[in-house]
Parts: structure tokens; C-alpha cells; sequence
């Protein structure tokens, strides 16, 4: 049985009237406010994925922006592939275009990377007890993850204080109604199953919710893989 893309219609409107690489790099809820692609640190010759890169937007920002070895924009839909593909295709090699799980991605790349990243990504759509030790086991020694993820749910109900997904709704590809798990955490719950999946110097800061309707507060997440290990 196939299973719906659940990713059909996501950022669909914006690909037809915006095909630039962005020129900047957020990470807060609204792309307004807050640091940039700094937070990653060194990233010359780096080699780099998006966890659920969507239509790898961010990917490409890094890419034009700075110097690094190469950026895989890794997301699991169809439908967000071919979007990526059609914008930023041409900026092959150094940004690759992966079409996967990003769980079995990772584990078929141990200590393939220097960098991990999700702007609301993957983070918040994967079980986190299965992709955070992937996420450890593909980073080199020292290597870094650094991920956004709502702060509360858009609704305005509070993070969960524990491992648990909430439903929010989803569309099918024909406009049906269907929903998705999304893992809205509590700040001590992602510390410890960071900790827990063998991260270490982890650091959590808050940004701000920002104006609009749809305004919401996040979180910002770094880790490394310590060295050392093996």
C-alpha cells in the first residue's frame, strides 16, 4: 500500500513566485528574527545535511553563502524532492538532493558528516528516541547538531513533558484531511533524550514568538558528539 505525501501542498504556493536562493538564514518560526547560519559554526569544507530539507531552501542558502565541502538536503516526500529539484538542482554538486528516510539515511552514513541541521524539520516529525542516536552515530567525533523546533504547540497548548507526539493537521495530495505526529517537547525533555542518545554540550535557547497570527515561540537546540567516541 502507498502511503499518501503528506508534503504535497507544502510550500507549493511560494516555489511558483520565489525561485531565488535566500539571502539570509534563520531559524525562529517566523524567518525574521534571531541568529543565522553562525550558529552552525565553521562550516569551510564541511560536510553538511538538512534533516528533512524540504524544498531545500535553507540548503541552498548555504550552499551560495559560504564554503562548504558539500550539503546534502535530505527529505523523504516525492512531492518535496521534485520542488527542490526544480529549484536549486542546478547548484549540483555541492548541494545534493537525497530523496530518503532521514533515519535510514543517517544510519547508512556513520560518521559521514561534520554538520546536521533542521529548520522544523525532521526534529519535529521523527520519533526522537530513533533519529537522535542515528543523528550521533552519523556525526564525526565533535561534529554538531543544531535544530529549531516549536516552543508550544500552534494551537497555543504547551510543549509535552514527555516523549510524546501530538496530531496536527495534514492534507492528502487530493485535498483530504488526514494528520501527522509532531514531537513538541519541553526543554528538559530534549535535553535528556540528547543526553540520552549520546550528545553532549548541549545548549538550548528560546526565540521569540514574533507578530502575526501564526506567530509562535521556539526553541533552538545545539549538541555535539563528543570526542572520543567511537
Amino acid at each position: 500500500m502507498t502511503t499518501a505525501d503528506l508534503w504535497h501542498h507544502y510550500g507549493r504556493v511560494r516555489a511558483e513566485r520565489d525561485r531565488a536562493v535566500p539571502g539570509s538564514f534563520r531559524w525562529s518560526w517566523g524567518q525574521d528574527v534571531g541568529p543565522g547560519a553562525e550558529v552552525l559554526g565553521g562550516l569551510t569544507g564541511a560536510v553538511v545535511a538538512d534533516l528533512g530539507a524540504g524544498a531545500a531552501r535553507h540548503a541552498a542558502h548555504l550552499v551560495m553563502r559560504h564554503v562548504p565541502g558539500r550539503v546534502d538536503a535530505v527529505d523523504a516526500s516525492p512531492a518535496q524532492y521534485a520542488m527542490a529539484t526544480a529549484l536549486y538542482g542546478s547548484l549540483a554538486p555541492r548541494l545534493r538532493l537525497v530523496r530518503q528516510d532521514v533515519v535510514a539515511h543517517l544510519r547508512a552514513n556513520p560518521g559521514g558528516y561534520d554538520v546536521l541541521y533542521s529548520v522544523f524539520g525532521a526534529l519535529d516529525f521523527t520519533e526522537p528516541r530513533e533519529l537522535l542516536p542515528a543523528a550521533a552515530s552519523a556525526l564525526r567525533p565533535g561534529g554538531r547538531l543544531v535544530f529549531s523546533t516549536l516552543a508550544h504547540c500552534l494551537s497555543g497548548k504547551p510543549a509535552q513533558p514527555d516523549v510524546t507526539a501530538v496530531d496536527v493537521p495534514a492534507k492528502t495530495p487530493d485535498g483530504g484531511s488526514a494528520t501527522l505526529r509532531r514531537w513538541v517537547l519541553q526543554e528538559h525533555v530534549w535535553v535528556k533524550v540528547l543526553d540520552g542518545a549520546g550528545f553532549a554540550g548541549i545548549r538550548v535557547e528560546e526565540l521569540p514568538a514574533g507578530e502575526g497570527d501564526r506567530a509562535a515561540a521556539a526553541l533552538l537546540i545545539s549538541a555535539e558528539r563528543p570526542v572520543g567516541t567511537a
